[in-house]
C-alpha cells in the first residue's frame, strides 16, 4: 500500500460521524451565525515610544545639584591614601583588602584621642585582636578636619606605627562607606 493511501485512510477513520439530529441540535444551540469573509486582523496602531519621564527628572536634579549645589570641603577626599604591605606579600592579598573583601571583625576610633594615647590604644588592640584571632581590624583615625592644624595628625602617626608592627601584615585607606581616608583596615598575622 503506498503511503498517500494510508494517508487517505487515516484521514477517513479520524472524520467522526455526526448525525443529522446532532448537527440540528448544535445549529439550534449556537443560532444565526454570520460567516467569516476573511481571517485577516487590522494591527493595531503602532503606540508611542514610552517617555521615561522619572529619570530625565532625576537627571535634571543631578545637573542642577553638580552645577548649583553647595560644595562642602569635608565631603571631599583628601587622596592620601594609607597602603601597605609586608615585604613577600602577594599583591591580591592588599587589592583583596583595598575592595573589603576581608570581613571587619574589630573597630577601633581613635577620634579625640592625644598622640600618646592614641599609640597606647593601637597597642593595646591590635594584641586583644590577635589574641582573639581576628584578622582583619578597622581603626578610625579620622581626617584631621577639628584639629589645630587643620591636617590630620594621627593618620601620619599610625601608619608610622602599623608599618614598624610586626603582627601587621598589610593595611589599606578604607573604602568611603567604610569611612574612606579617615580609617584604615589592618590585616593581621594570626598567632
Amino acid at each position: 500500500m503506498a503511503v498517500s493511501q494510508k494517508c487517505r485512510l487515516f484521514r477517513m477513520r479520524r472524520k467522526p460521524s455526526i448525525s443529522s439530529e446532532d448537527m440540528e441540535l448544535f445549529r439550534l444551540s449556537v443560532g444565526k451565525v454570520n460567516p467569516v469573509r476573511h481571517q485577516r486582523t487590522e494591527a493595531a496602531p503602532r503606540r508611542p515610544a514610552p517617555i521615561p519621564h522619572h529619570s530625565q527628572r532625576e537627571r535634571a536634579l543631578l545637573r542642577e545639584e553638580m552645577l548649583g549645589g553647595d560644595l562642602d570641603p569635608a565631603e571631599l577626599e583628601t587622596g592620601e591614601e594609607l597602603s601597605y604591605a609586608r615585604p613577600g606579600m602577594q599583591h591580591t592579598v592588599l587589592r583583596k583588602l583595598r575592595r573589603g573583601h576581608y570581613s571587619v571583625t574589630a573597630e577601633l576610633d581613635l577620634h579625640g584621642l592625644t598622640v600618646p594615647l592614641a599609640h597606647r590604644a593601637v597597642a593595646d588592640f591590635l594584641d586583644a585582636a590577635r589574641t582573639r584571632s581576628q584578622c582583619c581590624v578597622r581603626i578610625i583615625h579620622g581626617k584631621g578636619l577639628n584639629s589645630r592644624q587643620g591636617r590630620p595628625v594621627l593618620k601620619g602617626k599610625l601608619d608610622r606605627w602599623l608599618s614598624h608592627c610586626e603582627a601587621v601584615l598589610a593595611y589599606c585607606s578604607a573604602r568611603p562607606v567604610d569611612g574612606g581616608t579617615g580609617a584604615v583596615h589592618v590585616l593581621l598575622k594570626s598567632r
